[in-house]
Formats: C-alpha cells, sequence, structure tokens
C-alpha cells in the first residue's frame, strides 16, 4: 500500500513538473517590450495624401507574442509593423493591449486589404485579415478614420521591400 501510494505521488510529481515546464516555454509577457527599432512607413492615398508614421518593425516570434501589449498609448505618429515574410492570413486579436489599435492589413502589392478600426482593448476576439497579406499594421486606434486612410491605399516602408 505504501509503494503504491509512493509511486502515485511519484507520477503526480512528474506530471506537475512537466506541466509547469509546458506552461513557462508557452508563458505570457507580462509586461511590455522594450521599444523596437523604427521605421519610416508612409501610407499614400488614392489622392496622393502622404501620411508618415514612425513604426516599430517586429522581427522574432518573441517580439510578435508581446506587440503592443500592456503599452499605456500609442503615439498618433507612431504603430507596429508586423511583416510576415510570405502572405498568410492574419490573425490578431487585442488580450493584453490596453489600448484600441486600427490594425491594417496589407496585400503583397502594398496597398491595405482590409482595416479594423477601434479594436476593442484586452478582448479575445479574433481580428482577421480576410485574406492573405505580407504585414499587418497596428496604428492609434481611429487614425485612419480621422486621416482617411482606406482600403485600396499603398503602404511604402524599407521592411515591405519599398522606399517611403
Amino acid at each position: 500500500m505504501q509503494r503504491r501510494r509512493l509511486i502515485g505521488l511519484s507520477a503526480a510529481f512528474l506530471l506537475g513538473s512537466c506541466l509547469a515546464a509546458r506552461a513557462q516555454d508557452v508563458a505570457e509577457p507580462t509586461h511590455a517590450q522594450q521599444v523596437l527599432p523604427r521605421e519610416k512607413l508612409v501610407i499614400v492615398s488614392k489622392g496622393g495624401v502622404r501620411h508618415v508614421f514612425e513604426v516599430e518593425v517586429v522581427r522574432t516570434p518573441e517580439q510578435q507574442t508581446t506587440g503592443l501589449m500592456f503599452r499605456k498609448s500609442v503615439a498618433a505618429d507612431q504603430g507596429m509593423l508586423f511583416p510576415w515574410g510570405s502572405a498568410i492570413e492574419s490573425q490578431m486579436w487585442m488580450k493584453n493591449t490596453l489600448v484600441p489599435l486600427d490594425m491594417v492589413f496589407i496585400g503583397a502589392d502594398g496597398t491595405i486589404h482590409r482595416i479594423a478600426e477601434d479594436a476593442v482593448p484586452q478582448s479575445l476576439a479574433v481580428i482577421s485579415s480576410d485574406g492573405p497579406v505580407v504585414a499587418t499594421l497596428e496604428l492609434q486606434g481611429g487614425i485612419t478614420a480621422k486621416l482617411g486612410i482606406l482600403v485600396g491605399d499603398h503602404v511604402l516602408c524599407k521592411a515591405l521591400g519599398t522606399t517611403p
């Protein structure tokens, strides 16, 4: 009986240790990441109006996971660019994001494919690009409407292989 209890406790301990190690592997960030290197990004409207932003460019999976989480503000002329490397269906969410964001999904030709305005802070709802895109741009919530940025406008940025 004592041996069976000892084996059971040992198995429970090993299982708990494995689960704790796994949880640590996929642990979510608990604070905002350092400000990432910035690049100039320009959105050119169909009428030729240029909107200039300084965007942090995400380069690693860890940076992708953290994004703008835990930031208390996003300036009107700043944002974060997620270049995907190839065209994918981008799926974002707002978990641990404290401020509303506009998500701008950029197609392979450099044009804006879709805009999701004023994404709700802390929401777990999936925000999809609704088609393949090469990048996702996160901007201050409401800024695309304020500036008149629309689907079909063109995005220029070194990280996307275009020069602003």
